[in-house]
């Protein structure tokens, strides 16, 4: 499927472009069947990290990796929170690479490792890469990295590995699989999916934003990598209903430099497969803090509901001229205005309609929203 080229203008001025509407029919959703399978152990990230911020007046922290949060700060003009993270060290193809840790497709997995449980991702399986869990000490393997765009997802399946010859070095994808051919190592099946964003990999990271004023900006991290204490440090944007989120990769290739984050094309897919769930992004009407420049966007369901999915089935709205212009707040009144022509549809946005795409989205904290016109 074809991906047209967005200028930065063009992106953060879309309720200039031109018109359209699209009937928005609901997504699949059904995940798939899952085999019962033992909870896989996590590799040791091999780091003494904080101790996690209890979020007291700052929300619920439903993530078990986030080690600090706060809504808003002071510390920067740009109308945001911040969320740190615990990173996990792995490897890929010989060399180091670092990932965050977010939601999971098995409830027993998702609950022993404080993750947020998303049975949809179990209707990713045939997007997913592998991740592979090694016996002892030895770092996990992920077999997809940003920068290979062909093959590159946030989507993981975890594989367990019994090593059965010691000798072996098992840095990559590559020498897992030819040692099972060989006998050396056992791989066993998880049947469990998990959303791992790469943050820094062989010869690059997410991006800092050294401007710390609006939601795109240089980055979506406010502070480099940190491979000594092991975390990392998101911008925090606010979402409807009672959502504070991160962004990590986006599927359409294009559009990824001007987010500063890295592309995942596979993860188109996950539209086609029932892996995503819904969101709309408001391009004209109520300033705010929302990637457009207009009010915050709004997710079908929250985080930790049976529909909802980080994987964001992306669509842009803009009011019709005419409309009353208000605050919206959940997908029943998007739904509703839509039916009423008083909202323009877009799939993706309008310069890309009628070609969708995904953005991934992970939410670590959920907090009453603040927005207000």
């Amino acid at each position: 499927m074809s991906q047209k080229t967005l200028t930065r203008r063009q992106f953060l001025r879309l309720g200039a472009l031109s018109s359209g509407a699209l009937v928005l029919s609901a997504c699949g959703g059904s995940a798939l069947n899952q085999a019962a399978t033992a909870v896989p152990k996590v590799a040791d990230a091999g780091s003494s990290p904080p101790e996690p911020a209890s979020g007291s007046n700052q929300g619920e922290v439903i993530i078990g990796d986030v080690l600090d949060h706060a809504l808003t700060s002071d510390e920067w003009p740009g109308a945001f929170g911040f969320v740190t993270f615990q990173l996990h060290e792995g490897r890929f193809k010989g060399e180091p690479i670092y990932f965050i840790r977010t939601d999971a497709s098995e409830s027993a997995f998702a609950e022993e490792n404080k993750l947020v449980f998303v049975p949809l991702l179990n209707a990713g399986r045939d997007v997913a890469s592998s991740l592979y869990i090694l016996d002892g000490d030895q770092p996990p393997v992920l077999g997809a990295s940003p920068g290979d765009e062909e093959n590159f997802t946030s989507l993981f399946h975890i594989k367990n590995v019994a090593i059965n010859d010691s000798s072996l070095t098992l840095d990559s994808a590559e020498a897992v699989e030819s040692a099972a051919t060989d006998g050396g190592v056992t791989i066993e099946d998880s049947n469990i999916f998990v959303n791992y964003p790469v943050v820094k990999w062989p010869g690059s990271e997410l991006s800092v934003d050294t401007e710390k004023t609006g939601y795109l900006g240089t980055g979506q991290l406010l502070e480099a990598v940190n491979t000594s204490n092991m975390s990392v440090k998101f911008k925090l944007h606010e979402c409807f209903p009672g959502s504070r989120y991160i962004v990590t990769d986006t599927s359409i290739a294009a559009m990824a430099p001007m987010m500063s984050i890295p592309a995942s094309p596979p993860n188109a897919e996950l539209m086609n497969t029932g892996a995503t769930d819904e969101i709309w992004v408001f391009g004209n009407g109520i300033a705010g803090s929302g990637v457009m420049g207009f009010q915050p966007a709004i997710f079908d369901n929250q985080a930790g509901q049976p529909a909802w999915s980080p994987f964001w089935n992306h669509f842009t709205v803009t009011w019709a001229d005419g409309a009353d212009v208000k605050v919206l707040k959940s997908s029943a009144e998007i739904r509703e205005l839509i039916n009423s022509e008083d909202l323009q549809l877009f799939n993706g946005t309008p310069d890309s309609h009628p070609t969708g795409f995904v953005v991934n989205c992970p939410v670590p904290v959920l907090a009453e929203n603040t927005f207000s016109a």
